[in-house]
């Protein structure tokens, strides 16, 4: 199901002049060191193979470029500063609320506070039931 999904995105993915490039192990232990925080499978394999996607008006977090608006270090720091659990690590900011991911995989829409609803198994889910549907 990961690969079907992961070619669903790519098929729907923007081709862009300049396209996003998709990071290396070395990119993702960076950003594990940077943050004090384990990245979950799903959302490493995520990163490693799909996080070079563009597609409809959700910008999820990339590790490859480090000026990037996205780079999950910068928005883990600032989803941190505004309260989300330190637990969490952040998928993807949509305005006011950040969807992101428990140590287990699971896929959270934080709205602020203590404010937390679960939206996905996994980031793959997500993915599939909440990017290429926005």
């Amino acid at each position: 199901m990961i690969n079907e999904i992961a070619e669903m995105l790519a098929a729907r993915s923007l081709k862009t002049a300049y396209p996003l490039e998709l990071p290396t192990m070395d990119d993702i232990v960076e950003a594990h060191e940077a943050m004090l925080i384990s990245v979950p499978a799903d959302f490493r394999d995520y990163l490693l193979h799909s996080s070079n996607c563009i597609y409809g008006r959700l910008e999820p977090v990339t590790v490859a470029d480090r000026n990037s608006h996205t780079y999950l270090p910068e928005v883990a720091a600032e989803a941190w500063s505004r309260g989300m659990p330190r637990e969490m690590i952040p998928l993807c900011v949509d305005g006011d609320n950040v969807y992101c991911v428990a140590e287990d995989g699971e896929v959270f829409l934080w709205e602020g506070d203590d404010d937390m609803e679960s939206v996905a198994e996994d980031v793959w889910q997500w993915v599939r039931d909440v990017w290429l549907e926005s």
